[in-house]
Formats: structure tokens, sequence, C-alpha cells
């Protein structure tokens, strides 16, 4: 009888505990790692603009690391700027891109996708000169200065660097440059001026 027991009692169906059904496959890796970038889904384009190899000499040996410059930017009126460092290269673009996703500023933009008037920017020892341009003159620009002014949205534009050729001084200028812009209608308010819209518009 107790032989009989027992097997009544092992063969019983214990209670199974489920933690949960919800497939873990690529869907949810690619969402954790990918978080940051969703550059397809806001528009946003990306660009590295320069590397950099960064040796560090200790005690043990030498340490290498890399150093990227990100440029991001909706072609609408924002950008941004982003600085990655990392012992690998991809690692690197990756911090470099969601700094620059955090640092997006706007700028000003008139109808004709240039700028509003002359302005110079400053970040360090860089200056950049940034000057409006008529139709059909494209972007008059090179390296990170035109990286910067193409992924803001700019179609015709002069740039000139007049300071240092840092790459990082040079970009922190050109958005200095763009933030500094002033438009018609705001000089007009700070002028104590209030005009029609419709006229304002035409202008602008």
């Amino acid at each position: 009888m107790e032989n009989q027991q027992n097997k009544t009692t092992t063969n019983k169906p214990q209670p199974t505990k489920q933690v949960g059904n919800k497939p873990t496959g690529a869907r949810t890796f690619a969402y954790k790692r990918g978080s940051f970038n969703k550059t397809a889904v806001l528009g946003f384009e990306e660009k590295v603009v320069k590397t950099k190899r960064i040796s560090k000499t200790t005690k043990g040996g030498r340490r290498m690391r890399f150093s990227v410059l990100v440029v991001v930017g909706n072609k609408k009126g924002q950008v941004g700027i982003g600085l990655g460092k990392a012992t690998e290269i991809p690692n690197a673009i990756r911090k470099a891109i969601k700094n620059a996703h955090k640092s997006v500023v706007s700028v000003l933009m008139n109808k004709r996708h240039t700028l509003y008037h002359e302005i110079t920017g400053k970040c360090g020892a860089s200056k950049v000169l940034l000057k409006p341009a008529p139709d059909g003159t494209g972007i008059i620009a090179g390296g990170v200065i035109r990286a910067v002014v193409e992924l803001a949205g700019y179609k015709d534009i002069y740039t000139k660097n007049k300071g240092s050729n840092a790459s990082i001084n040079m970009a922190y200028a050109t958005i200095n440059g763009l933030t500094k812009q002033r438009s018609p209608s705001e000089v007009l308010r700070l002028r104590g001026i209030v005009k029609n819209k419709k006229t304002e518009n035409n202008k602008e």
C-alpha cells in the first residue's frame, strides 16, 4: 500500500511556472541596441566627419583609443554635433551619434534655403564667416563646415574659415554662427516696429 501511495503522489502533475512566452528575439535586441539611432524614423541623417586615433602611454604600455566626430541633421533646420571616444571605432561612432542627437539645435532659414544676413561664428581660436548667396550658387564650403551646413538644410551659402583648422572648433563655430541669426520679424519686434504679416512674409 505504501508503494502504491508513493506512486500516486509521484505521478501527480506538478504545476509549472511560466516565466513568460514573449519572444526575446532579434526585434527586442535591435531596439535595445539601436534605441538612440532612430534616424530613419525622425528623418535625421548622420555623417562621420573625422576619426582620430589617441594613444596614452602608461606604466604597462600604450593604450589606444579612437575619437569620432559625427554631425546629424534633418535638412529642415535642425542640426547637432557629437563626439565619441572608445577603444573600437563602432562603439565610438555609436557614442558620437547618441551625443549628437542630444545636442540638436534649431537654426533659422529663409524660403530660399539660405541665411538672412552675414554672420561670424566663433569657438576658441576658430572663426567661420557665413554669408547668404543667390539662387544656384550651391554650398561654398569644405570639410566640417560643409557637413554642418548641408545637414542643416542650406542650399545656397558662402563660408570662409578665418581661424584655427581644428575640426571640432570649426564645427562648433559654424553652429554658433547659425544660431546667432535673427529673422526680420525678430529685428522689427526688438525695434518696436509692427508690420502687417502679409508684407513681412513676402519679404522673408
